[in-house]
């Protein structure tokens, strides 16, 4: 299956090295992880070597300059997964978020869709119960905008959890964006 996730981070340092405990207690043959930092003052790109040192060949570390962005660091990763024959490219943020062990089921239910996305806003999903009120609210908010002013027919549009196939990814324009 070869699965690659992809997790950029800024100020992670606290929950990266649990994230990645995380994802590789999961049964999924050949997961690998790539993790994107950019510059992160907490010293989250010195832990992610020192994973990266803790399992070599299991995953990998792109440094940028400096914050750059959420989408950036995504196109980076998915770029650099597909250049490194990732079949399935899923995408996680690093603070707890989106639930590790759900990436089970995302993989299997890629078998039958080209994506698969996970969401807080539908039955079954739910926000972190870590989340501080104002986090829940602004969430809340920003999906009742996109629903109602831009009139998007999703539930979940800030949602980050995402299975990809390799074939998907290959056909959008990602080398021509930076």
């Amino acid at each position: 299956m070869n699965p690659t996730v992809v997790i950029p981070t800024y100020n992670e340092a606290e929950n990266l090295p649990k994230l990645v405990i995380e994802l590789f207690k999961l049964p999924l043959e050949n997961l690998s992880i790539l993790v994107i930092d950019d510059k992160s003052p907490d010293g989250t790109g010195r832990i992610a070597e020192e994973l990266r040192s803790s399992y070599p060949g299991r995953l990998s570390v792109i440094h940028r300059q400096g914050k750059l962005g959420l989408g950036t660091a995504y196109i980076r990763g998915f770029r650099w997964a597909i250049e490194a024959g990732a079949e399935l490219i899923a995408q996680m943020d690093a603070d707890f978020s989106h639930t590790p062990d759900k990436l089970l089921e995302m993989v299997e239910a890629i078998d039958a869709f080209d994506i698969v996305l996970g969401s807080r806003y539908v039955p079954g999903g739910s926000v972190d119960d870590r989340w501080a009120l104002w986090r829940k609210a602004l969430s809340a908010f920003g999906n009742i905008y996109a629903r109602t002013i831009l009139r998007l027919p999703i539930s979940d549009a800030t949602g980050g959890f995402k299975v990809w196939r390799r074939e998907v990814l290959k056909n959008m324009p990602l080398a021509r964006i930076r």
